[in-house]
């Protein structure tokens, strides 16, 4: 039976800018300038400054179509061992946030899980979290942390730093289908 959660019905969302913010974090942390340099911030605050209100939301959205693919991913993968990506998948994150106060508040990580839950069973996570009101800001950190987070967790379980990010990259159409 299909949901009316489903991510048949969810706007993909700019899948290319949330897949470029989650590879650049994840190239941060991996050549250790996570923080990055200050030239780096600026131009990143530049960028995010210059987003209209719609863009915004496109990345929100393309930011949830990577945690759903992320998702059917490691479903996928963890079935194929008879494993449920819920118990292997859900814990790692949970403790993974909670080791990061500064960015993510205790609160927003039952959202998060929750989140993940959902784009596990098929589920949109965009219209998933829908259901329960507006996005707030107080969440926008949690799920760019969600979505790198999962991506990480692809690289480590395929021990290659660049997994998840050619799996989105090879899974967009290219401009020659246009």
């Amino acid at each position: 039976m299909l949901s009316r959660y489903g991510p048949q019905n969810a706007p993909a969302g700019d899948v290319g800018t949330a897949l470029m913010m989650v590879d650049s974090r994840l190239k941060g942390i991996h050549s250790g300038t996570a923080g990055g340099d200050a030239q780096q911030r600026e131009l990143t605050q530049q960028f995010n400054a210059s987003l209209s209100p719609e863009a915004i939301d496109d990345v929100l959205d393309g930011t949830c179509t990577l945690i759903y693919m992320f998702m059917t991913w490691l479903r996928q993968a963890h079935e194929e061992h008879d494993k449920d990506v819920i118990e292997y998948v859900v814990p790692n994150l949970v403790a993974s946030m909670r080791m990061m106060p500064k960015s993510i508040r205790p609160e927003a990580i039952p959202t998060m899980a929750a989140l993940v839950i959902a784009a596990s069973t098929g589920l949109s996570p965009n219209l998933w979290r829908a259901q329960y009101g507006e996005w707030t800001e107080a969440e926008m950190t949690p799920l760019e942390a969600t979505a790198f987070l999962l991506a990480e967790h692809i690289n480590r379980i395929t021990d290659d730093q660049d997994f998840a990010t050619r799996l989105i990259a090879e899974a967009l159409p290219s401009s020659n289908d246009f």
